[in-house]
C-alpha cells in the first residue's frame, strides 16, 4: 500500500511518519500533486498556525490537490482545521471540505486553560474510522481552537464546550486529535484508517 503525507510548512510530522512505521507502512513524505493523487492513503497531519499554512498550501497549489484527492484522506489537528470552511485564527478561509467554521475557545473560568492539552475522551463516535474503538476512550489534544458540532460529526468531546473532535465526508476524515499521541488507541484509529475502503 502506498501512503503519503502532505509534505508543507507543518511542525511534528515525524511522530506521524514512525506510527505509520509500527503499523508496517513506510510512507512517502511528499508535496508532488502527482504522487498524492495516486497513492492509496493520504494523510494532511500537522500542528502550526492556519494563516500562514494556508497560505504556503496556496503558493504550492497544494489545496487544489488535497481538494482534488479521491483515495481516503485523513486530516490531522491543524490538518482538520484547515478541511473546514473558515477559521477564527487570523481570519483565515481554509480548503472548504467541510461546510463548518473554526472557533477558538473562549474560557469561562479560570480553570479552563487554553489550549487544551493532553488526555480527553472521545463520545458519539460513529465512522469504520472508530471501529473496535469503545465510547469514551481517552486520546491526546493540544488545540486553541475548535470545530463546532455539526451534521458531519463522528466522534464529540466536550472541553469549555462540547464539539467536535472528528469529521468525515465522502473520502475525507479528519480528527482534532493526534492519533500518533494517542497510543494503543490512537494505533488502532490509523489501522482503521489504512484498511477503510
Amino acid at each position: 500500500m502506498k501512503v503519503a503525507i502532505v509534505k508543507y510548512n507543518a511542525g511534528n510530522i515525524r511522530s506521524v511518519i514512525n506510527a505509520l512505521k509500527r503499523l508496517g507502512v513506510d510512507p512517502l513524505f511528499t508535496d508532488d500533486a502527482e504522487a498524492l493523487r495516486t497513492s492509496d492513503r493520504v494523510l494532511f497531519p500537522g500542528q502550526g498556525e492556519a494563516g500562514s499554512t494556508m497560505a504556503y498550501l496556496k503558493a504550492h497549489e497544494l489545496d487544489n490537490v488535497i481538494r482534488s484527492l479521491r483515495q481516503p484522506v485523513l486530516g490531522i489537528c491543524v490538518g482538520m482545521q484547515l478541511m473546514c470552511r473558515h477559521s477564527d485564527e487570523n481570519d483565515t478561509d481554509c480548503l472548504g471540505i467541510f461546510p463548518t467554521d473554526v472557533k477558538r475557545f473562549q474560557p469561562t473560568t479560570h480553570e479552563q486553560k487554553v489550549p487544551q492539552m493532553g488526555w480527553n475522551t472521545i463520545e458519539d463516535l460513529k465512522s469504520p474510522l472508530f471501529r473496535n474503538i469503545d465510547n469514551g476512550e481517552f486520546v491526546y489534544f493540544i488545540h486553541s481552537f475548535y470545530v463546532p458540532c455539526n451534521e458531519f460529526s463522528i466522534a464529540t468531546t466536550d472541553y469549555i464546550t462540547p464539539y467536535c473532535s472528528a469529521l468525515h465526508k465522502d473520502n475525507f476524515f479528519a480528527t482534532q486529535f493526534h492519533p500518533e499521541k494517542s497510543g494503543r488507541i490512537g494505533e488502532q484509529i490509523l489501522k482503521n484508517f489504512l484498511e477503510i475502503e
